[in-house]
């Protein structure tokens, strides 16, 4: 096994410890870093999270990336009003992407440009405003840039920071963005967005460059690197394809 570490498997286990001690939650991960970083999460530090097949079985295994559900032992049912039940509690995580981000975590992927005429039509709101409300929810941003880290993104989806006010903000709980260049939080004042840390190799300078507004980098540490039993496991267990590299290359 290679002692290299790579890009893509420091931000899978940046992406695994957003899910650390998450206790018996649903986990929702969108993108294949997140996925495994769940997967991650459930071999190490977080043991009862919930996996599906993405349907409605809930996963007794922790299959690899890529790796046929229908082989993997099934321990429950859940049909689509007991995802509710779990939404109504807050026993789920979910990690969803962003088109555009700002500031205060607002978080859009519907439509870039204006309501009347907008320049490109996306997937839609979807689920992305309920995900903000009652569970745990952070982002992953596959590359960082100015075009998704905006001022003001052109459509509200996921509600930030600055629009959970009043008796709403006790249920909204939007914690952290991992990138393919460090990882960011919400402590900045105003509960703004904060550079927590960079990756091995990314500096302070690059991410700032590399974002439409300024960002809180009073104290920034470097992201960890996975310890070698958490590159076994990604390596050889859970992405021996190297799915990974889809979205972070080599």
């Amino acid at each position: 096994m290679s002692s290299e570490v790579s890009r893509a498997e420091i931000c899978a286990v940046a992406c695994a410890d957003t899910w650390r001690d998450a206790g018996e939650a649903l986990a929702s991960p969108f993108g294949a870093i997140p996925a495994l970083g769940a997967r991650l999460a459930r071999l190490t530090t977080a043991p009862d999270l919930l996996l599906t097949d993405g349907e409605a079985v809930l996963l007794a295994d922790t299959p690899a990336l890529g790796q046929e559900t229908r082989d993997v032992t099934a321990e429950g049912w859940m049909p689509y009003r007991q995802v509710l039940d779990l939404l109504a509690g807050g026993r789920r995580q979910v990690m969803m992407g962003a088109t555009q981000i700002d500031r205060y975590g607002n978080q859009n992927i519907s439509r870039i440009g204006p309501w009347d005429r907008p320049k490109v039509q996306l997937i839609g709101a979807r689920g992305a405003p309920g995900n903000s409300v009652n569970h745990v929810t952070n982002y992953w941003v596959p590359g960082h840039g100015k075009r998704i880290f905006v001022e003001s993104v052109d459509l509200v989806c996921g509600v930030g920071h600055d629009r959970a006010v009043g008796s709403a903000g006790r249920f909204h709980d939007v914690q952290v963005v991992v990138t393919n260049l460090g990882v960011l939080d919400f402590a900045g004042p105003g509960a703004t967005m904060r550079l927590r840390s960079v990756h091995p190799g990314v500096t302070v300078e690059q991410v700032q460059d590399s974002t439409g507004f300024e960002l809180d980098t009073g104290s920034v540490d470097e992201t960890r690197l996975p310890s070698a039993a958490e590159l076994e496991l990604i390596r050889t267990v859970l992405d021996p394809d190297g799915l990974r590299y889809q979205e972070i290359p080599a």
